[in-house]
């Protein structure tokens, strides 16, 4: 059975608590500044007129997304593969959801907010010491702002060393990608190595 209305999704869960509908705020206070300004990774997701969706990772060294005021991120656009998946989201919807992690914390920070894509000097200064100052930032207008629980991470155990997968378990992204260009578009293309991939990001990080 399929559920489709939104009463027969809630008839299958309790009511959420207390503390969870309470824990949402409107916007960036001391403990969400301090998480962002130790997270080195983020993950937007953002959404295009089509309905069509994107999950986009962006890193950087702690601190590397900037918080200007209680209502307000700047995100830098890192040199990537030019796709823009996301960026042409936020063209089209002006929305953004963000998922900050820290590494060994299972808490994460959940940010949305409406978007925009801003070249503005000003908005480009905070990232004008960068080893690649970006070309535009994503400017966002924070609505909604929420820790999130631990126990996802708990459950994956993500920052277990010990649990850690060993890269030998998949092909490289070389391999990979050649069999899916070969299998879905029926070309034919050259296998990078692992080692020629790590160097060709090393010259773009």
């Amino acid at each position: 059975m399929y559920i489709t209305t939104l009463q027969a999704l809630r008839d299958i869960y309790k009511p959420a608590s207390e503390r969870a509908l309470k824990k949402e705020i409107p916007s960036l206070d001391v403990h969400a500044t301090q998480f962002i300004g130790l997270s080195p990774f983020v993950v937007l997701g953002s959404g295009g007129a089509s309905g069509e969706l994107d999950a986009s990772p962006r890193g950087g060294a702690p601190g590397f997304v900037k918080v200007l005021d209680a209502h307000t991120l700047l995100i830098p656009d890192s040199p990537g593969n030019n796709r823009l998946d996301t960026l042409e989201n936020i063209v089209a919807t002006g929305q953004l959801g963000a998922l900050f992690l820290v590494p060994g914390f299972d808490e994460t920070l959940r940010v949305n907010g409406r978007a925009l894509l801003s070249t503005d000097a000003a908005d480009l200064q905070p990232f004008a010491d960068a080893q690649r100052p970006p070309a535009l930032v994503i400017r966002v207008t924070v609505t909604s702002v929420y820790l999130h629980c631990a126990k996802s991470l708990m459950r994956s155990q993500l920052w277990d060393a010990t649990r850690h997968t060993d890269r030998a378990a998949l092909p490289t992204m070389g391999e990979m990608l050649r069999d899916q260009i070969q299998a879905f578009k029926g070309e034919t293309v050259e296998v990078e190595t692992q080692a020629q991939m790590l160097e060709r990001y090393r010259q773009s990080l």
